[in-house]
C-alpha cells in the first residue's frame, strides 16, 4: 500500500554535494552537519552516508551520544558544548568534542583535573551575538583553558557567520577581520565557514568547514535554488489525490472560506498537510505537480489536506500522483511561497510521513 504522504530520499545525491564542498573548499577538513535529525531526513541515515566526512556536528549531547550508540567512530562536535558538569561527563564518556563558549563551562574545567581528556573548540563571538566570548575577552579565556589540565592541545577555534546569506551585506568580512585579527598568534586548527560562506565567502575558508543544508542539496541563499548552486536535492515530499469534485462559481474552499471560486472549478483534494510538514502558511497560487505538471494551491492548508485547481489537469483522478517539492518544484520556491526558508520545510516533516530511499543505479 502507498502511504497518504511519504517522502523519498535520494542518497547519492549526498555524496554528489559532499565532493561540492571539497571542490570550493580545497585543502579544509569537513565537518557535516547532521543535527536536527540530520535536517529532517534522519540522522542516523545521513551520518551513515556522510561517513566520507571528516567529522560530525551536532546541536546538543544527546544527539552526539545517539551517533556513538549507533557505532560511528567520526569526529563528533558538539556544538551547544555542555551545561553541568553532568553533561561533560558524558562528552568525555562517549568522545564528544565541546564547543566551549561561556563562562560557566570554563569555571567546570577548571575544577576538573582529568589529564588531557577532551578536545574542544573555542567560540569567538564576532557578531552573531549568540554563543561565544567577545574579543576582548578571548585572550584571557584562551590563557586559562590553555592551563586547564582536562583539555587537550592545542585549542581549536571557531565563530559563526551572522549574515552569509546576503552576499551584499559586509557585516560577513567584518566577522572574519575580527576573527582573524582576534586568533592571530593562537595555534589550533580554526573554522569560520557555513554553507553559505563555502559558496560565497572564499575569505571565510580556513582549516575546517561546516556544511549544513548544503550537504542535503539545499542554497543558503534566499535568491537561488541547490540546483542552480551545482547542488542535488536529496528530499522529494510526496502524497496523492485523494478526491476530484466539481466546484460551482461562487463556492469558497477550506476553512474560513478564504479562496472564492470565480467560475466553474474541478477542484482536486491531496493527502498532505501541516500535520505532515507541508507550510501551513502556503499561499493560494503556490505550486504543486499533479501529474508532473503545475497546479495551484487553493484556500487554507489544513491539517491533513490541500485543495488545488485542477483546470489544468482535467482528466485528474484521485489516486494520481503528486509531488509538493522535489524534481521540478524546488523546495526553496515552496518556502518562498510560505514566506520561510526551507531549512523550516525538510525540517518540519513529520513523523507520520514515511521515509523512503530511493535505490541506486548500483542497487537497481
Amino acid at each position: 500500500m502507498i502511504p497518504a504522504a511519504y517522502a523519498v530520499l535520494n542518497l547519492d545525491a549526498v555524496q554528489h554535494n559532499l565532493a561540492k564542498v571539497r571542490s570550493c573548499a580545497p585543502g579544509a577538513k569537513v565537518m557535516a552537519l547532521v543535527k536536527a535529525n540530520g535536517y529532517g531526513h534522519g540522522m542516523l541515515r545521513m551520518a551513515e552516508a556522510l561517513q566520507n566526512a571528516d567529522a560530525f556536528a551536532v546541536a546538543r549531547v544527546d544527539e552526539g551520544i545517539r551517533l556513538r550508540k549507533a557505532g560511528f567512530k567520526n569526529r563528533i562536535a558538539v556544538l551547544e558544548g555542555f551545561t553541568c558538569a553532568e553533561e561533560l561527563d558524558e562528552l568525555l564518556h562517549y568522545q564528544l568534542d565541546a564547543v566551549v563558549h561561556s563562562f560557566t563551562q570554563l569555571e567546570i574545567f577548571e575544577a576538573r583535573t582529568e589529564q588531557q581528556a577532551i578536545v574542544i573548540w573555542l567560540k569567538l563571538d564576532t557578531g552573531m551575538n549568540r554563543l561565544g566570548f567577545k574579543a576582548k575577552d578571548f585572550n584571557d579565556i584562551y590563557q586559562r583553558l590553555n592551563r586547564c589540565p582536562i583539555i587537550k592541545q592545542p585549542i581549536s577555534l571557531m565563530t559563526h557567520l551572522a549574515n552569509a546569506d546576503d552576499k551584499n551585506d559586509d557585516k560577513t568580512l567584518k566577522q572574519i577581520s575580527l576573527f582573524n585579527e582576534t586568533v592571530d598568534g593562537f595555534s589550533g586548527e580554526r573554522s569560520i565557514a557555513n554553507s553559505a560562506g563555502i559558496l560565497g565567502w572564499k575569505q571565510s575558508l580556513t582549516d575546517w568547514v561546516r556544511p549544513g543544508v548544503m550537504l542535503y542539496g539545499i542554497s543558503p541563499f534566499p535568491d537561488s535554488t541547490g540546483e542552480q548552486l551545482g547542488l542535488k536535492p536529496i528530499m522529494e515530499l510526496h502524497s496523492q489525490l485523494i478526491a476530484v469534485k466539481q466546484i460551482e462559481k461562487g463556492d469558497a474552499v477550506g476553512y474560513g472560506g478564504s479562496w472564492t471560486c470565480e467560475k466553474p472549478t474541478m477542484l482536486g483534494v491531496v493527502a498532505i498537510g501541516y500535520g505532515d510538514g507541508y507550510p501551513r502558511y502556503a499561499k493560494t497560487g503556490t505550486p504543486v505537480l499533479v501529474n508532473g505538471k503545475r497546479v495551484p494551491l487553493v484556500g487554507r492548508v489544513s491539517m491533513d489536506m490541500i485543495a488545488v485547481d485542477l483546470e489544468f489537469q482535467p482528466d485528474a483522478k484521485p489516486g494520481d500522483p503528486v509531488i509538493l517539492w522535489g524534481d521540478g518544484l524546488p523546495v526553496e520556491e515552496i518556502a518562498r511561497c510560505a514566506d520561510t526558508i526551507p531549512y523550516t520545510l525538510v525540517c518540519g516533516v513529520t513523523q507520520r510521513v514515511q521515509l523512503v530511499e530511493k535505490l541506486s543505479d548500483v542497487k537497481r
